[in-house]
């Protein structure tokens, strides 16, 4: 499994909403245009594709960070914060 960070910018709303959509089956939302968590290569592949299929590359764009474990786990927010839940899935309580 790999650590990402994935944010975008989307121009068209339809088209935003469609990629959010795809990516909150596989990571967890942390701001409105940024998902971070723990995915599967063949998975990560797939969003790569599904976002080259959709954006219009002339004004949109989707960067993916790839981050060490130790990376992910250092994190800080300043203001609002969302937890995911796969932050916790390996802890007991």
């Amino acid at each position: 499994m790999l650590w990402v960070l994935i944010c975008y910018d989307i121009s068209d709303d339809r088209i935003r909403l469609k990629f959010s959509s795809e990516l909150e089956k596989f990571l967890d939302r942390v701001q409105k245009s940024v998902f971070e968590g723990k995915i599967r290569e063949s998975d990560l592949e797939y969003i790569k594709n599904f976002a080259s299929s959709l954006i219009d590359y002339r004004t949109d764009s989707v960067r993916i960070y790839r981050l060490c474990s130790s990376c992910s786990t250092s994190t800080e927010t300043i203001g609002y914060t969302v937890f995911p839940i796969s932050h916790f899935e390996d802890e007991v309580i």
